[in-house]
């Protein structure tokens, strides 16, 4: 940053705008930090735990290049924070992160991840499986016939996970989507600080959002082939136990957690 002179108004004024930046730059690498990690961590619990792959390549990509860059770059426009001028001086060699913040954006990222494959257990335990039986899905073919109803081919092939996967991937776009609204100011609640203040931050989070509701529901919107390309789905084409409306209020409890959370860490 330039002075063009030496009126005083106008040091304060880069003052503002520096700490500005720098928060804004603080809010970025957090907010894909604890993304990382979430996604990192949910991938790495489903494989440790022997459960089938919540989330796929695609399904990564989708996060990372559609859903992750809008609120990431809209964070590079949030206003400075009420109180930015009272805060004091910070050191000259304080790096961008602290230890305390990498500490709670780890345990927002592995929430998320605990979050994305709690979702994909749940609905195969609503479907009536067992822990153990889904840790040993890859010996489906010694199952045989389950309850006379479904055998486990029937559980686990590509169209039968099509519907865990896009609860897993929703749940993980829903709370990133939480975490860039909440990210306005990085020590603020959302309360203190809203997401209104920054109209380009509420751009970023419809938009990806938008998009995620239009590949779920690509088939109803005459485009089936960008789902099926997903392995997506906007319902279930197989037969189920149980009603459509406890697999989406489970999805609204975790992220109701998830906002409770990064209430609590603020």
């Amino acid at each position: 940053m330039i002075l063009v002179d030496d009126n005083f108004s106008s040091i304060v004024a880069a003052v503002e705008e520096g700490r500005c930046i720098y928060a804004n730059m603080q809010a970025f690498i957090s907010f894909l930090i604890s993304s990382n990690i979430g996604e990192i961590f949910s991938i790495l619990l489903a494989t440790l735990a022997g459960f089938p792959e919540p989330l796929t390549a695609m399904h990564l990509l989708w996060v990372n290049l559609v859903t992750d860059s809008f609120p990431a770059t809209a964070l590079g426009f949030n206003p400075p924070s009420p109180d930015v001028m009272q805060e004091k001086p910070r050191p000259s060699d304080e790096p961008i992160m602290s230890q305390w913040m990498f500490v709670r954006y780890c345990l927002t990222g592995t929430y998320v991840g605990i979050a994305t494959v709690g979702i994909f257990v749940q609905h195969y335990i609503l479907r009536g499986l067992s822990i153990q039986e889904l840790r040993s899905w890859g010996k489906c073919s010694l199952w045989g016939k389950m309850s006379g109803i479904m055998n486990c081919e029937e559980f686990f092939s590509k169209s039968a996970l099509a519907l865990p996967r896009t609860l897993s991937l929703t749940t993980l776009v829903c709370m990133e989507m939480i975490k860039a609204l909440s990210a306005v100011s990085v020590d603020k609640s959302i309360f203190v600080v809203g997401p209104q203040r920054n109209m380009w931050l509420l751009v970023g989070v419809i938009v990806p959002m938008l998009l995620h509701l239009g590949l779920i529901y690509s088939d109803r919107l005459g485009f089936g082939f960008l789902g099926d390309s997903f392995g997506l789905v906007s319902r279930n084409r197989n037969r189920e136990g149980y009603k459509r409306r406890n697999r989406y209020s489970v999805l609204l409890v975790f992220n109701k957690k998830m906002f409770l959370i990064i209430l609590f860490k603020k």
